[in-house]
C-alpha cells in the first residue's frame, strides 16, 4: 500500500490551518468538499453541516461507514470588559491552563477577524502576587485584543459582540524525525488519513468490498456530531485520537484500537475483526480502554441508530492541549482502514 506521504501531511497542515471550532465549520466543510470532489467522488452536505462522500462498492447490497470529525475545541466570546478585554466560555473541553498566552483569532458574524492573546487576569509576575498561581478557567481568563480599545464601546465599534467565535492556533509543526505536533490532532489528523485513503482508492482504482460512507461531522467536540447517519449503514467505524498514559498501551507508534469509552463497549464481533486485520498485516497496534471519552459512534448509537460500531485511531500524546504523534501511527491507521474496506467480508 503506497500512501502519497506528502499529501497527507500537506492536507492536514492547510486542514488545520482553517479554524472550525464546534458550530463554525463551514469554510473547513468547503475546503473538504472541494477536496473530495477534485478526486472524483459524489459528495452531500447534510442539514446540519455534516460532510458525506459516498463510494460505491463491489457489492451495494451493504453500506459501511467511516466517520471523523472537522469540527475543534474553541472558545466563544461571554461578553465584553468595560477596559476592552473579552470574557470568555468555552466550547467544548479545552485544558484552560494550556490556553494561557496562547494567540488567538476573534472572528465576527459577519467574518471580520481580530487577533488577540488569551492571558489570565493576573499576567504580569510584576505586579499580580498570584500571577503564576492563580488558578486557569474561563472565569480567569480573558482575550487581550490586538486593537487599540479602552473600553466596551470601543470593541464593539469593531464589530465584536458577545457570542462571536474565538479561534485558538494551532501551532502546527511537522519534525524532519516524523512527529506531527498541533493542536487539534484531534480529530483532524483523522481527516487527513481519510483523503490519504481517498487517494489511494482513487489512484490505484480500487472500490471497496461494499457501499461506503465517509462521513466529516461538525459538532462532534460537544456530543452531537453523527446523531443521524444514512439508515443503510451496518457498520460504523469512527476514526479519532488513539489515548496514550496511565496505564493504556498505546504510543505515538501505534494504531489504538478502543475496546471500551466512557459510552460503553464497541461491538464485540466488528472490534475482533480490526483486532484480527492489524495482527495479519503485522500492524504496530495496541487495545486500549479509554477512560474519559466518547466518539461519534457513540453518538449515533445513543441516537438510536441500529448499526455495529467501532473506534480506532492514530496514538496522540496530550489530548485537549498540544497534541502530538507520529507519521507511523498515521501509517499503521490508514493500513487498518484500508485493509478493512477492501476485505470487510474475510
Amino acid at each position: 500500500m503506497n500512501y502519497d506521504k506528502k499529501y497527507i501531511l500537506d492536507f492536514v497542515r492547510t486542514l488545520l490551518e482553517i479554524p472550525s471550532p464546534s458550530g463554525y465549520t463551514s469554510n473547513a466543510i468547503s475546503f473538504l468538499t472541494e477536496s473530495a470532489n477534485k478526486l472524483g467522488y459524489q459528495t452531500a452536505v447534510s442539514a446540519k453541516g455534516n460532510l458525506i462522500i459516498t463510494l460505491d462498492g463491489e457489492d451495494n447490497n451493504k453500506a459501511v461507514a467511516m466517520c471523523a470529525h472537522a469540527d475543534t475545541l474553541g472558545l466563544m466570546v461571554r461578553s465584553i470588559k468595560s477596559d476592552g478585554h473579552l470574557a470568555i466560555t468555552n466550547i467544548g473541553g479545552p485544558i484552560m491552563s494550556t490556553l494561557d498566552g496562547e494567540y488567538c483569532t476573534v472572528i465576527t458574524r459577519d467574518e471580520r477577524k481580530f487577533t488577540g492573546t488569551i492571558l489570565s487576569t493576573s499576567p504580569a509576575a510584576h505586579v499580580y502576587k498570584d500571577s503564576s498561581t492563580a488558578q486557569r478557567t474561563t472565569e480567569t481568563m480573558e482575550i487581550r485584543l490586538d486593537e487599540v480599545v479602552k473600553s466596551a464601546d470601543d470593541v464593539r465599534a469593531l464589530g465584536i459582540n458577545n457570542g462571536d467565535f474565538i479561534a485558538i492556533d494551532t501551532k502546527t509543526r511537522i519534525t524532519s524525525s516524523g512527529f506531527i505536533k498541533s493542536r487539534f490532532l484531534d480529530d483532524k489528523l483523522s481527516v487527513g488519513i481519510f483523503f490519504g485513503i481517498l487517494k489511494y482508492l482513487s489512484d490505484n482504482k480500487i472500490k471497496p468490498n461494499f457501499k461506503t460512507y465517509f462521513l466529516i461531522s461538525t459538532y462532534e467536540e460537544v456530543g452531537h456530531g453523527l446523531s443521524w447517519i444514512p439508515s443503510d449503514i451496518k457498520e460504523l467505524v469512527a476514526v479519532d485520537m488513539g489515548c496514550i498514559g496511565l496505564d493504556l498501551a498505546c504510543s505515538e507508534y501505534d494504531v489504538s484500537i478502543c475496546a471500551k469509552d466512557s459510552s460503553g463497549p464497541y461491538d464485540f464481533e466488528l472490534t475482533n475483526r480490526l483486532i484480527n486485520y492489524a495482527k495479519k498485516d503485522k500492524l504496530s497496534y495496541a487495545v486500549d480502554v479509554y477512560p474519559f471519552y466518547a466518539s461519534d459512534v457513540s453518538a449515533a448509537l445513543i441516537a438510536g441508530n441500529d448499526t455495529k460500531g467501532a473506534l480506532i485511531g492514530p496514538g496522540v500524546h496530550a489530548s485537549h492541549g498540544m497534541e502530538r504523534t507520529h507519521y507511523e501511527a498515521v501509517l499503521n491507521t490508514l493500513k487498518l482502514v484500508t485493509t478493512y474496506l477492501t476485505h470487510n467480508n474475510d
